[in-house]
């Protein structure tokens, strides 16, 4: 794994644009972004092991420029699963947000399953992204998981960066891979700790009161930390939920795939019944509201609530109303449309992703090279002077000696 480069210039213009928010609940510290307008139920982003809020800023630009609200949360430090359902239901309480879609990957996809199972009239739908459905595994895995919390913090990040799949990489993945490891440096021990402590606890999902209709499995098919067992676990539970595929992105598709992930989750945010409001992208301060209360949200969307019995489908009832007046499904296959584009550039442009990986790994051979180069030439000219400066070292003792004597 090469090392932590400087930060994307489309991530320092992200924190320019889109401020960090941090709120104590309880115990708690929560650290979240959210950008967009207030009267669209939020999108909450939650990360893996590895991550934080900051890792889903290209979602939070592209999605919220399109009209659609974006929280992206850090896993807060919580040592059981029980008390993660409680302490995110006090941090939705305290944002006055009510019914959510919650998209999460490899832990936070586990996390936002075990929130749907317990809070079930809060989750409208899931998006889940190279993700499991139960830990036994990992704590099998695991045999020191009864003192990872007095494990110090150089060894949990050496654990958690080996689950990081190293080795020579297209460069969109490499580039990703070194934001990720940029923003494990930033975590501590007691995060990387909890966060541990949350995979290997013994738990598992039950059945979801949700629909699968509601649910999107969004996998990469090259490869991730997540064995490919517990993803068809995943897939086989959901036996109706719709299936994104990216054919390359290793563990970070969000990060080397955006333009795809975007789309995806647009593509589904539309079709649960998610309406944009790209009129107000315009009105959006720097501080991420659009002046318009979401407690009003709250209420509008508790009005428009469907109760169980008629699976609270939205597509059933309200698609009319909720999509612009165009041909049925027009967007929707334009940006299918638009997948498969991108689908067809990815394929055509893997040649070039080679040669430009070739051409960088040239580059960093030649920049070892002289590197190599310059320091012989520095250890040449210090062991060239070395005599000289002994010599006169000797001369001016000898002369401090005679000096003194005469004194």
């Amino acid at each position: 794994m090469k090392g932590v480069s400087s930060a994307p210039g489309d991530y320092i213009h992200f924190k320019s644009q889109v401020p960090l928010h941090k709120i104590p609940i309880g115990t708690k510290q929560w650290r979240y972004y959210d950008f967009g307008p207030k009267v669209v139920p939020p999108l909450i982003c939650l990360p893996g092991t590895a991550g934080t809020a900051d890792v889903y800023y290209k979602q939070i630009m592209s999605l919220s420029m399109k009209g659609y609200r974006v929280i992206s949360v850090d896993i807060p430090r919580v040592w059981n699963h029980q008390e993660w359902i409680q302490s995110f239901e006090k941090f939705l309480d305290a944002i006055d947000v009510h019914h959510i879609h919650l998209y999460g990957t490899s832990l936070g996809g586990f996390l936002a399953q075990l929130f749907a199972q317990h809070r079930p009239r809060r989750v409208k739908s899931l998006i889940l992204s190279n993700t499991f459905l139960e830990t036994r595994s990992f704590a099998a895995a695991m045999p020191w998981a009864p003192i990872v919390g007095w494990t110090p913090s150089f060894l949990l990040k050496r654990y958690v960066l080996t689950g990081i799949r190293d080795g020579p990489h297209e460069p969109f993945i490499a580039d990703s891979v070194d934001f990720v490891v940029s923003q494990v440096e930033t975590l501590s021990r007691d995060d990387l700790a909890s966060r541990l402590t949350l995979t290997v606890d013994t738990a598992s999902v039950e059945r979801l009161l949700l629909s699968d209709s509601f649910i999107t499995i969004m996998d990469t098919n090259d490869y991730s930390a997540i064995p490919q067992q517990l993803k068809d676990q995943l897939s086989e539970r959901y036996p109706g939920a719709r299936r994104a595929y990216l054919k390359t992105g290793g563990d970070f598709p969000f990060l080397s795939r955006p333009d795809e992930v975007n789309l995806h989750l647009q593509l589904h945010l539309r079709r649960v019944g998610v309406e944009a409001q790209p009129d107000l992208v315009r009105s959006i301060p720097k501080d991420g509201t659009d002046g318009s209360p979401s407690k009003e949200n709250d209420e509008k969307e508790d009005g428009d609530d469907q109760p169980k019995d008629n699976g609270g489908d939205p597509e059933g009832t309200s698609e009319e109303s909720q999509l612009p007046p165009a041909p049925a499904g027009s967007e929707s296959h334009g940006l299918d449309d638009q997948l498969f584009i991108n689908s067809k550039m990815c394929s055509i442009g893997h040649e070039d992703a080679n040669i430009l990986m070739h051409s960088t790994i040239l580059k960093n051979q030649h920049a070892v090279a002289s590197k190599i180069v310059l320091q012989s030439a520095w250890l040449f000219l210090i062991f060239s002077l070395l005599p000289f400066y002994v010599e006169s070292l000797y001369i001016t003792s000898k002369n401090v000696w005679k000096f003194r004597q005469l004194v």
